[in-house]
């Protein structure tokens, strides 16, 4: 056998489990009719904002549930092209194929440590691809924003609420 023919057949026999794979049904730990992406912001939230979320659990999960009400408000008032983008992305993101182009794994994303979460993320940032730096600048804008923009949280930052409207 070539070497060329091994390869084709390889590339090919992967290409198509890949594929079958992803078109499989019976996934159990898809989330179907999660139009909000609640479970990938809540799997991404905790290593973009490492160190900024609070250590006990109760608040934590406080904290997260809250930043994604506030990623979906900022995600309705985006222009629709941005909204249509993103949400492309997810989709990828929630998808086995989408998972192996992004990341070279199929292994979802609930299912990995943060360690490796971190490191996909670390990847995404010094990509060669364009695109690819950009999807990982959108989540982490998006995430950092969200999280910031609840008054609750800007003690962090050392900001306070200006007081001189408070006085007129």
């Amino acid at each position: 056998m070539k070497r060329r023919t091994f390869l084709t057949g390889a590339f090919a026999g992967t290409a198509v489990l890949a594929l079958g794979i992803n078109l499989y049904p019976s996934d159990p730990i898809a989330i179907s009719g999660d139009t909000q992406y609640r479970v990938l912001f809540s799997v991404l939230i905790p290593v973009l904002l490492d160190g900024a979320l609070p250590e006990v659990a109760s608040q934590r999960k406080l904290a997260i549930d809250t930043t994604i009400d506030a990623i979906q408000a900022s995600i309705e008032v985006l222009p629709t092209e941005q909204q249509a983008e993103l949400r492309e992305l997810l989709a990828l993101l929630e998808s086995r194929l989408g998972l192996l182009i992004l990341t070279g794994s199929m292994t979802p994303l609930m299912m990995r440590s943060p360690v490796d979460l971190t490191n996909m993320l670390e990847a995404w940032r010094f990509h060669y691809l364009d695109m690819v730096q950009t999807a990982y600048l959108g989540l982490r804008e998006l995430i950092l924003a969200s999280y910031y923009a609840t008054p609750a949280h800007w003690g962090k930052l050392g900001y306070a609420k200006p007081t001189f409207l408070l006085n007129a």
